[in-house]
């Protein structure tokens, strides 16, 4: 799962006794060498789907991370791009990672927490990708209720979500052991460290977001094929402020 020059097992295991926060700073110089990272298949898949929905001038990376979603939004937005997250070591790669870079819209970068954002009627469009399972699922109408302040009216906040795995497979065990080891450590250790992978169902989510005023459609990637009832594996949620 790791290159050899990706973290160590003492350097994940001391970044699993931090907190959700230190934690990033601690990995931020090695993140991109891990599995963490979004594969550039997905970051592709979702800018080839979002681009014949705009045009966009200003764009938003909700949880940046290191800075995949702002490469991204670069290619699809005219005038500005924003980073937003609130751990400062991630900040400081995405920031380094785009130093330099000319042509296309400026690039920003903001440390802030996702759930008090400060921005209001910014963006034309708002992204994230792989950030939302540091939210628990009474934080995920306060996290929607942020990003559709921060759009302005009749514009788009975008993410991918994949199916879940069969009931029984390997994926489906590795998951669900891997959730019950956090939620574990979270019990028995403090600060805690907030990130789980069977948090994000996509009916609960779509729930939320139109309950915060979104209008919101289901776009299948089919990049990534289909699953044998028929179903997409990865889809391409994009949900309107109203």
């Amino acid at each position: 799962m790791f290159t050899p020059q990706g973290p160590t097992l003492r350097e994940l295991a001391v970044q699993a006794l931090s907190s959700t926060m230190r934690g990033y700073d601690l990995l931020a110089p090695k993140f991109d060498l891990t599995p963490y990272r979004t594969p550039d298949r997905v970051l592709e898949a979702v800018a080839d789907a979002v681009r014949p929905l705009g045009p966009f001038d200003r764009g938003l990376d909700v949880c940046c991370g290191t800075g995949a979603g702002v490469g991204v939004l670069r290619g699809l937005c005219r005038e500005r791009v924003t980073g937003v997250d609130f751990s400062a070591g991630m900040l400081d790669v995405a920031r380094e990672a785009y130093a330099g870079t000319t042509g296309g819209p400026a690039v920003d970068w903001v440390r802030a927490d996702a759930l008090a954002l400060p921005f209001e009627r910014a963006f034309d469009l708002a992204l994230s990708f792989g950030a939302f399972g540091h939210f628990l699922p009474e934080e995920r109408p306060g996290l929607f209720d942020q990003v559709y302040a921060a759009l302005r009216p009749g514009e788009l906040f975008v993410f991918p979500v994949g199916a879940p795995p069969a009931v029984g497979s390997r994926a489906y065990w590795s998951l669900l052991g891997f959730d019950l080891a956090m939620r574990a450590r979270n019990a028995l250790w403090r600060p805690p460290f907030v990130m789980y992978y069977r948090t994000f169902p996509l009916a609960g989510v779509v729930d939320d977001l139109v309950r915060t005023g979104f209008t919101v459609r289901l776009l299948p990637l089919e990049e990534f094929g289909r699953r044998p009832d028929g179903s997409p594996r990865v889809r391409l949620v994009t949900a309107a402020r109203g």
